[in-house]
């Protein structure tokens, strides 16, 4: 079956489309799971052996670490306390946790809430994605940066943490999908890129310089400079602007509830739901400001 073939049975039957994206949606957000736990494992075992190796410069030799590839694809899935390796049925996404009720099948320790969340999520944001855009080799394309946006979300909710692992690919990626002119022509992508990192560069010295002190971090004028390159320059006024309602309203909401706040609140996932917006209804808010 050819690609155009099998669009073509996706448009005649939109219940198809539909349940493919979230089905398929849905076993990516087990494997964003593991790249969500290995990912920054394996990037403090690296910065580890780096500053063993600045402290300790006499002792030449040491112990080589696995690629950053390998380490999140090796081992095998197995459970973080006992160390068992999961059986195939374990790693059904949200049934394998339900059927297990959120325990080890082995030692019994209870399993985070957020691997079915994760996947839920992911199938929720992919089914939405391909409602919203429809059948279209752009909407391929859109959900792989929705897939993304949720992986460093997640990590930089839990780490305070936009790995470069992640953020520079999704920048050059979104460059080469739009050099076929996919989602937007390169020009605006080109330009989305440098004003996504200058723009929060601009902001993050300027308010270094009046108060002395960081007000973000260096991963998320890599995260806006990826979401110009997808989605273009035209976006970003936009994407910073819900992002900062977003977090402004997430901080009030917390102040109200009384809930301990941190003064780090990360901002990646603010961004990444400033960019999922524009992306699924950036024209229409725009023709709604235009008023």
């Amino acid at each position: 079956m050819t690609t155009s073939t099998l669009f073509d049975l996706f448009t005649q039957h939109n219940a198809v489309w539909l349940i493919t994206a979230s089905v398929f949606s849905l076993l990516v957000g087990s494997f964003l799971n593991v790249l969500i736990l290995r990912l920054p494992k394996a990037m403090q075992a690296e910065w580890e052996q780096e500053c063993q190796a600045l402290l300790q410069p006499s002792k030449q030799e040491h112990e080589p670490l696995a690629p950053t590839l390998a380490a999140i694809a090796w081992p095998a899935s197995h459970c973080p306390s006992c160390l068992t390796p999961l059986k195939a049925w374990h790693n059904i996404p949200v049934i394998s946790y339900v059927l297990l009720r959120g325990k080890c099948a082995f030692c019994g320790i209870k399993i985070s809430s957020q691997y079915p969340l994760v996947e839920l999520l992911t199938a929720v944001l992919g089914l939405l994605v391909a409602w919203v855009l429809g059948p279209h080799v752009s909407t391929l394309m859109a959900l792989i940066l929705v897939y993304m946006l949720v992986a460093l979300a997640v990590i930089d909710l839990d780490h305070k943490l936009l790995p470069d692992q992640l953020t520079l690919p999704l920048m050059w990626l979104g460059l080469i999908v739009n050099a076929l002119g996919i989602i937007t022509s390169l020009e605006d992508a080109f330009w989305g890129a440098v004003a996504g990192y200058l723009c929060l560069w601009l902001i993050y010295w300027g308010f270094r310089l009046a108060t002395g002190r960081h007000g973000m971090g260096y991963g998320d004028f890599k995260l806006l400079a990826a979401l110009g390159a997808w989605l273009g320059w035209q976006a970003l006024p936009l994407i910073v602007l819900v992002s900062a309602v977003a977090g402004i309203v997430v901080a009030l909401v917390l102040r109200l509830r009384s809930t301990p706040t941190d003064p780090q609140m990360p901002f990646g996932p603010f961004l990444s739901a400033g960019g999922l917006v524009y992306l699924l209804w950036g024209e229409p808010l725009w023709r709604l400001f235009q008023l």
